[in-house]
């Protein structure tokens, strides 16, 4: 596939590449010609330097022939502007941008579509990091919680701890604690090492468990790898942005929510867009502040301003005076390998909005993709076609599929019927097949597994 990447920042660096390492031609665009060398000397790509909304560069960069257009860039505007000179002048099938004002978003039906302003996918980073800070929050104890066919699965990434009813057990075991509730652990990672479960793997403390189940059936599963936290009622947000603004403005309903904020400009917004939330004009790095507000019965503490040192040295300081949980917003990757035990949970808004991204990229049907552990492994959701005449895994047990190694089938979602994967379940048509892959590097193997054949005619 022939992919324009426009942007080379974190978010369209990182995605050259994952697509780069997928055998796919990429070409990256951007003013800075110093990132582009950068890129260039560890990846096969070609890039352009110039303005990414300019035909002349657009056509530079093979807009002629190009299958997909991603706009990536700092600025919507020149994201969407890219778009609509990609669709009127070289008519390329797919237009993917990144838009991050709310004000755009909040017309988006009636802007985007080539009637209109010609996008086909439009990507938020602010609400997709948003939408994942309040699914850890509204589940105690998880490090990462993701949807599955349309929230009906989840996969969730627990650690386990000493004392938990499962800890020292075989996974086999699991099915004597819970008879009535289906479960299946996708992958386990003990001191950064994977391991690829089976039956007989014993769960140990501090490993970090993903399990997959249907969504009513998560609370359980966790509760069998650790004492789970009681449900969070108290929730402090450092950091008066879009995203802070924004979880701030979803969750207040449910929680009983503070935000401090530094600029009295945006107190004063914030005052006025929020209904029930409590607005503090200050630094969540003032000691002072915190204990005033009683940071000592914050039950999340979420540091979600635009600078990783603030946010980072603000969770150290939450969590010393306190808190018993702190999400912490980390941009730069560097950055996510150094932090220890004190920060619980860091969230990279490059690897969501990648994730975002993957599933309107990959080759085949795969309707939903994920990273994990910052990249390194991933967890797709692909739908199944074709007959047993035309497809290598419709018609077939799981146990008869031959996966690539370190790739799991964790649950297949059959219309609104949950099947968590055991080797006697059989693929059907249309089936929504979710897959945990350990190797990321794994994913156009698992891609040509799903491809129908020459047999099958929808």
């Amino acid at each position: 596939m022939k992919i324009i990447i426009l942007g080379a920042g974190q978010v369209g660096g990182t995605l050259a590449e994952h697509m780069a390492n997928e055998q796919n031609d990429i070409t990256v665009v951007d003013i800075n010609g110093d990132k582009l060398r950068a890129l260039q000397d560890k990846l096969d790509i070609g890039t352009v330097t110039g303005e990414a909304s300019h035909p002349s560069t657009l056509s530079k960069a093979g807009a002629e022939d190009a299958d997909m257009i991603i706009a990536v860039t700092n600025s919507d505007e020149i994201n969407m502007m890219a778009c609509q000179v990609a669709h009127t002048l070289f008519n390329t099938p797919t237009k993917i941008s990144r838009v991050r004002s709310p004000s755009y978003l909040r017309h988006q039906d009636a802007l985007f579509g080539n009637a209109n302003i010609p996008v086909d996918v439009i990507i938020g980073p602010e609400q997709l990091v948003t939408k994942n800070i309040r699914q850890l929050i509204s589940n105690p104890g998880a490090l990462q919680v993701l949807d599955f066919a349309e929230g009906r699965v989840q996969l969730v990434a627990v650690k386990a701890i000493y004392g938990g009813p499962i800890v020292g057990h075989e996974i086999q075991d699991l099915r004597k604690h819970m008879p009535k509730t289906d479960t299946r652990v996708a992958a386990i990672f003990r001191q950064d090492r994977s391991i690829i479960p089976v039956g007989s793997t014993v769960i140990e403390a501090d490993d970090e468990v993903f399990f997959i189940a249907a969504k009513e059936n998560i609370r359980t599963v966790m509760a069998e790898l650790r004492k789970v936290d009681k449900p969070y009622k108290r929730v402090m947000i450092a950091g008066g942005g879009n995203i802070g603004a924004t979880l701030a403005q979803t969750i207040e309903d449910q929680y009983q929510v503070k935000i401090i904020e530094l600029s009295y400009k945006r107190c004063r917004i914030l005052s006025e867009r929020l209904k029930r939330s409590i607005v503090l004009h200050g630094s969540a790095s003032e000691p002072s502040l915190l204990s005033a507000e009683n940071i000592e019965s914050t039950d999340v503490f979420c540091a979600l301003t635009n600078n990783d040192e603030s946010n980072i040295m603000m969770s150290m300081l939450a969590k010393r005076m306190g808190a018993k949980k702190v999400i912490t917003l980390i941009t730069n990757p560097a950055y996510a390998d150094l932090v220890g035990d004190e920060i619980d949970i860091s969230i990279s808004p490059q690897q969501i909005t990648i994730g975002s991204l993957l599933a309107h990229i990959r080759r085949g049907d795969i309707s939903t993709a994920h990273p994990l552990r910052r990249g390194a492994a991933e967890a797709i959701e692909v739908i199944a076609h074709g007959d047993a005449y035309s497809s290598k895994v419709v018609g077939r047990r799981l146990d008869e599929i031959g996966l690539p190694e370190s790739v799991t089938i964790g649950a297949i979602v059959r219309k609104d019927e949950v099947l968590i994967a055991h080797s006697h379940v059989v693929v059907e048509t249309d089936d929504h097949v979710i897959l945990f892959l350990v190797d990321r590097s794994k994913i156009s193997a698992v891609e040509k597994l799903f491809a129908v054949g020459f047999g099958f005619f929808s």
